[in-house]
């Protein structure tokens, strides 16, 4: 057994907490879900890699040769990976230093402060990996199962940009703590975390539908225009690439730099950890002071009062950016998608109409756990002279007074060429955003709105629930908009799942 205080030590008490909480995460908390929980895992491990062996099957059917293609086709993949990651690291290491958690006790204990902070330092590079391997692994199963041994370099590859990206993250808050300070840090680190997460698809999604009209991301990275342009096999930009089929020259030099620059990052980091997160912990406790002048009270009626309230709560979530910016940013490329090709094609508007309906499905599941289950004072709003139905339609208005505005531009912009389209794109967000907050309801569980990366944890069932039906008034949508009664299908599904939810939802719901 390691001596107390030493890294070791630490490591250990720290990889303990990380599988308690893990565990409590999956199973909810109730003791005896943990067979229930490895079938499911086990099923849907065996569903992504079915899933990721169709697509691998049609590219190494030949096997996987080092030509210029290929090596677009994985830097490409493997980039956006990386901005995956990054974007996750920097959300974590900004809660890291703004969850004031056991800060008080780490501080106040006679062991080396720096040694745990470097160690949770290391821990979040590690969970980067997790996330990051969990979608990444079934394809590089499949490519070990139809080319060969050399594609289990490619893990190596998954843990060195890991590690990468938990430095750069670290780097960058470190950077904005120094120039603007805790108060604004936190803001401007969930805006460029979702930015970076969501900057290279959308880049390329860009590209390709001003060159190509479409929104496939490898319709880009295929072109003959994008190959020619590539650098020759030989160039240092395809390292990671040729790393990952198993270069193991390629892959030496990249895990030395990556592990290398993680491990200066977290000796610099570590010393200063204290002193930022308690200057971060402090500033919740700073009081805003209203400059302007105070308004009087107005009258108006309790349901509006109310819907003022959700609106004022959702504006001062400390954390609503990294939880609704990314979904709001990938719907730029649908609306370059309209602006470029407006009035020209209806298909157009039917693959807009698609992805239009999904994002605001789940926009407004999470908007709709905010309002609902993270209640920081149900019982102070219990209180009020109105009734429970009044409290919740009014939460249930404000989610969707919101997904309304994020829609509105895009309805209005299709109204003007086709009003039947426009008419089944109205319906299909509303289907789905009023789908997702039923849902919530039916499965609300109370929790602190900082739980909010949980509310999955509160019921799979109403997670899954909730995807589906967005898909399916997606796809309902996207058929009705294109003229076809084939709609009629994904729209009965769709009822099936509501209706379903509603019959498994708990009965005090």
């Amino acid at each position: 057994m390691a001596a107390p205080t030493t890294l070791t030590w630490f490591a250990r008490h720290e990889l303990n907490l990380v599988w308690r909480d893990w565990l409590s995460m999956m199973t909810a908390g109730k003791r005896g879900k943990e067979m229930l929980l490895a079938l499911v895992l086990t099923a849907m491990a065996a569903g992504a890699h079915w899933i990721a062996g169709t697509i691998v099957d049609a590219w190494a059917a030949n096997g996987v040769a080092l030509t210029k293609p290929n090596l677009v086709l994985l830097s490409g993949g493997g980039l956006l990976f990386f901005t995956l990651m990054l974007s996750q690291a920097m959300e974590s290491v900004t809660r890291a230093y703004y969850a004031r958690s056991d800060l008080d006790l780490i501080l106040s204990s006679p062991a080396s402060s720096r040694r745990l902070f470097a160690i949770r330092t290391g821990a979040i590079g590690l969970s980067t990996l997790m996330l990051s391997g969990l979608i990444a692994a079934p394809f590089i199963n499949m490519l070990i199962l139809r080319d060969g041994w050399h594609w289990f370099a490619a893990y190596g590859v998954m843990a060195s940009f890991a590690a990468l990206a938990a430095a750069l993250a670290v780097l960058s808050v470190l950077a904005l703590f120094r120039t603007v300070g805790p108060k604004r840090t936190r803001l401007i680190s969930q805006i460029v975390a979702a930015i970076v997460g969501a900057g290279f698809i959308i880049g390329i999604q860009a590209v390709a539908i001003v060159y190509y009209g479409s929104l496939s991301r490898f319709t880009l990275l295929q072109s003959p225009e994008v190959i020619a342009l590539a650098p020759e096999v030989t160039s240092w930009l395809w390292l990671p690439a040729r790393a990952a089929m198993g270069d193991i020259g390629a892959l030496a030099g990249l895990a030395a730099g990556a592990f290398g620059l993680f491990a200066v990052v977290i000796a610099m980091s570590s010393a200063s950890f204290g002193d930022h997160a308690v200057s971060a912990a402090g500033v919740s406790e700073v009081k805003h002071h209203e400059t302007r002048r105070a308004a009087g009270f107005r009258a108006m009626s309790p349901r509006r009062a109310l819907r003022a309230k959700e609106w004022v709560l959702l504006k001062r979530d400390p954390w609503l950016i990294s939880q609704t910016l990314m979904q709001i940013l990938y719907l730029l490329p649908p609306a370059m998608m309209l602006w470029l090709y407006y009035g020209e094609s209806s298909g157009v508007l039917v693959i807009i109409i698609t992805v239009l309906v999904m994002a605001s499905g789940q926009l407004a599941g999470g908007l709709a756990w905010l309002a609902i289950s993270g209640e920081d004072a149900p019982d102070l709003v219990a209180t009020a002279p109105v009734s429970e139905r009044a409290i919740i339609w009014a939460k249930v208005e404000a989610v969707l007074s919101i997904i309304a505005i994020v829609a509105a531009p895009f309805i209005v912009a299709m109204a003007f060429v086709s009003m039947h389209q426009a008419v089944a794109a109205a319906a299909g967000i509303l289907l789905a955003a009023g789908s997702a907050t039923a849902i919530q309801l039916w499965f609300r569980v109370q929790a602190k709105r900082t739980l909010f990366r949980r509310r999955q944890i509160s019921s799979r069932t109403a997670t899954l629930g909730e995807a589906f039906a967005s898909i399916m008034w997606a796809g309902t949508a996207g058929l009705a908009a294109g003229g076809t009664w084939l709609a009629v299908i994904p729209g009965v599904l769709a009822l099936c799942v509501v209706v379903a939810m509603k019959l498994v939802a708990p009965k005090e719901a």
